[in-house]
C-alpha cells in the first residue's frame, strides 16, 4: 500500500509539476505577446476554465498522497526516505500556500476587474508581473517536491532490488 501511494504522490506531482513548468516556459510568455485586451481576457477565460475536477484531484494528490504515503507503515523504510517524502510534502504544501495565498486572489481580482469596468491596460499591470513571481515560485517548489519524492520512490526501488 505504501508503495502504491509513493507512486500515486509521484505520478500527481509530476502531472502538477508539468503543467506549472508548460505555464511558465509556453503559455505565459505566448501570452506576454498579446495586446491588454486580449491578455486580460484570454487569462479570465483560464482561471474560469482550470479549476475543473480533474484539475482538482490533481492538485489535492500532490498533497495528500506524500501525506498518506508518509503516514502509512512500511517495514525497512530508511530514514533518508522517509525525509525525503517529508521534504516533498513540505515543498507541496508551501507551493499550495503559494497558490492560494498569492496567485488565486490575483485570479479573483482579474475576474472582479472585469465587473468594474476596469480597463485591460491596468488590469494586466495590476496582475502580470506579480503573478508570473508567484508562478515562479511555485513552479519550483513543485518541481523540488518532485524530485525529492522521485528521489524516495528511487531508494524504496533500490532496497527492495537489494
Amino acid at each position: 500500500m505504501a508503495a502504491l501511494l509513493l507512486a500515486l504522490a509521484v505520478v500527481s506531482t509530476g502531472l502538477y509539476a508539468g503543467f506549472l513548468l508548460v505555464f511558465r516556459t509556453g503559455i505565459m510568455p505566448a501570452l506576454a505577446r498579446l495586446t491588454d485586451e486580449e491578455f486580460v481576457t484570454v487569462m479570465r477565460r483560464i482561471n474560469e476554465y482550470v479549476p475543473r475536477p480533474v484539475f482538482l484531484l490533481v492538485f489535492l494528490g500532490v498533497v495528500a498522497f506524500p501525506a498518506a504515503a508518509l503516514f502509512v507503515p512500511v517495514d525497512g523504510r530508511t530514514g533518508t526516505q522517509k525525509w525525503l517524502v517529508l521534504a516533498g510534502l513540505v515543498t507541496a504544501v508551501a507551493n499550495h500556500l503559494v497558490t492560494v495565498g498569492g496567485n488565486v486572489p490575483l485570479n479573483t481580482a482579474l475576474a472582479a476587474s472585469e465587473e468594474e469596468g476596469t480597463p485591460a491596460a491596468q488590469a494586466r499591470a495590476a496582475f502580470e508581473k506579480r503573478w508570473n513571481a508567484l508562478h515562479l515560485v511555485r513552479t519550483l517548489l513543485i518541481l523540488a517536491s518532485f524530485g525529492l519524492l522521485t528521489a524516495s520512490a528511487v531508494l524504496s526501488t533500490t532496497s527492495a532490488v537489494s
